[in-house]
């Protein structure tokens, strides 16, 4: 499961937050800014194994949320 994670369903978005998240781990690390760190991390995972928005999840599907109009008007 988890190796289909990380080895499947790359998209752009998934190889820019993984892109990303090195150069500022390791930009931060180099000048120990742990907090930097940290964040470089969190953004590192998120594209490695595809949770959040590099997954896609962040994204609302207007087919499922239809808008509502006021037919009062």
């Amino acid at each position: 499961m988890m190796k289909n994670r990380i080895l499947k369903n790359w998209s752009i978005i998934r190889v820019v937050y993984v892109i990303l998240g090195t150069m500022i781990l390791v930009q931060t690390a180099m000048n120990r800014e742990w907090l930097g760190v940290l964040i470089g991390a969190y953004f590192v995972i998120m594209g490695l194994f595809s949770i959040g928005c590099a997954s896609g999840n962040c994204a609302i599907d207007s087919s499922k949320n239809p808008v509502q109009t006021n037919k009062n008007n």
